[in-house]
């Protein structure tokens, strides 16, 4: 019952994610490193502040010092992207963090990171799960935590320092002092209250922070920063006029931004402001990574400066692959995580909303008017992003329709090509798309599409969900 997904295992508490799934799942890791002769470069734990993730990154520390393994263990709530740091600053060769990031309260999981601080890759993920068959009970080597810590196999560390040190030194801090910005974070009741606020306030921007209590059912709501659940964030930097709105996931990997007319910058935006900053503003060189669900406008603004965009399958795992074999200067995804070159090879919301604060440092102008410069030179993108529920008995039909039929509902636009690279993608020679493709994290279809107008790119979503029959 422990399989990966695009972002690591991801289970409903009690049914699948239970602590002998764990034991199980970390005694597997044990095992590939046994293989790999690299148990003595130890492995990097953190957890957040989901229900039973403390407990479930002791059950995994557990099981790697019964095998003689040292672990690094962040002995509070921590950030995925401090855990990401600090396998690579460690120098392990495995890491992982208890998060299920941004999925319903009701579940949890565990993230698996491999040397550098990177996402796991399928290859790997695929030999966790192979060793997983050939693991019971009785293979399953425990050592109490408080006698692992006492003979030091484990071993608690804190590298908020460090994580926060290296964020200030890639950001211009005294550009942002000169601003003197007002901030509001919402964590959505997760883990980045700490970070980030420690970063604004040494660059002195005046921060406030809404929802930061330790809440696991996340008040209620998904912990995902979209214009659906930053409402409140939303109606406060309006009302109390900030500079900025920050929102960041469960485990602080995406965000979510409101400027400061109110207005939520989608994650496509945000992708094309950074870039579009870095190579205008900074000078720097580099191309772009983005899924396959992510804008094509980066596309535009990357050939204008003479540089490539390259398109990927969803799964950070496959933005960081390329990023480094083609040195790209900046690699993301439209559900709002993004990394830059010389950072961690993963997603880092922190730093991330540290950079767009600097932007506005920087230029002297909004994140509105970025846009409307942006968007004067290379056009209004305008997408559409459904989620569709569907039982188990009815995956089946979806999959032979979509995949092995390779059936395409008829459209009016001249269509350019059809790629199968990760789900149905189709691209129209009026540089529009739509992309269908079964979610990697919960049991949800994805049909995401991107147009000239606001319009045609509902309507495409629309003929795609009568096509397949869904709701």
């Amino acid at each position: 019952m422990i399989k990966f997904g695009t972002g690591g295992w991801r289970a409903l508490i009690g049914e699948d994610f239970t602590k002998a799934n764990v034991q199980i799942l970390t005694q597997a890791v044990v095992e590939l490193m046994k293989s790999q002769n690299c148990t003595e470069r130890g492995f990097v734990i953190g957890y957040d502040r989901r229900f039973l993730s403390d407990k479930a990154a002791r059950w995994m520390a557990e099981v790697l010092a019964g095998n003689d393994i040292p672990v690094y263990f962040i002995g509070k709530v921590a950030p995925t992207p401090m855990v990401m740091f600090t396998v690579k600053r460690m120098e392990t060769c495995y890491g992982a963090a208890v998060t299920a990031s941004h999925n319903p309260a009701e579940y949890n999981g565990i993230k698996i990171f491999t040397e550098g601080g990177r996402d796991a890759t399928e290859a790997v993920t695929g030999l966790i799960e192979e060793k997983i068959a050939s693991v019971n009970e009785s293979n399953i080597n425990v050592k109490d935590f408080e006698q692992g810590v006492g003979e030091g196999i484990i071993k608690p560390i804190d590298p908020f320092n460090e994580y926060i040190d290296t964020i200030l030194s890639m950001i211009d801090v005294e550009a942002i002092k000169n601003r003197k910005l007002r901030i509001l974070l919402d964590p959505m009741f997760g883990v980045s209250k700490t970070s980030l606020s420690t970063i604004l306030i040494t660059a002195r921007c005046e921060v406030d922070t809404i929802n930061d209590r330790h809440d696991t059912l996340f008040g209620g709501r998904l912990p995902s920063p979209s214009s659906h659940t930053l409402h409140r964030l939303r109606d406060m930097v309006m009302e109390k006029k900030y500079d900025l709105g920050i929102g960041t996931d469960g485990d602080a990997d995406r965000l979510g931004i409101i400027d400061n007319n109110g207005r939520f910058i989608h994650p496509n935006e945000i992708m094309a402001l950074l870039y579009y900053y870095l190579v205008k503003y900074k000078g720097w060189k580099g191309g772009v990574v983005r899924n396959l669900a992510t804008t094509h406008l980066l596309d535009k603004i990357a050939r204008s400066f003479g540089e490539e965009c390259y398109e990927v399958p969803v799964g950070f795992k496959h933005i960081s692959s390329k990023m480094e074999e083609k040195n790209a200067l900046i690699g993301g995804e439209s559900s709002g995580g993004l990394t830059i070159r010389g950072h961690i090879r993963g997603k880092d919301g922190i730093f991330a909303a540290s950079l767009l604060i600097e932007l506005i440092s920087v230029t002297g102008k909004s994140l509105g008017e970025m846009l409307d410069e942006i968007h004067g030179q290379f056009g209004q993108f305008y997408t559409n992003e459904s989620d569709f529920r569907f039982s188990s008995s009815d995956k089946p039909r979806l999959v032979k329709k979509l995949f092995e039929d390779k059936s395409i509902p008829e459209y009016k636009y001249e269509i350019e090509k059809v790629s199968y690279m990760d789900g149905l993608k189709i691209y129209f020679k009026n540089g529009g798309w739509i992309t269908a493709r079964f979610s990697g994290t919960e049991p949800l279809l994805r049909i995401f599409s991107e147009m000239s107008t606001q319009e045609e790119a509902d309507k495409v979503v629309e003929i795609m969900k009568n096509f397949l029959g869904v709701n």
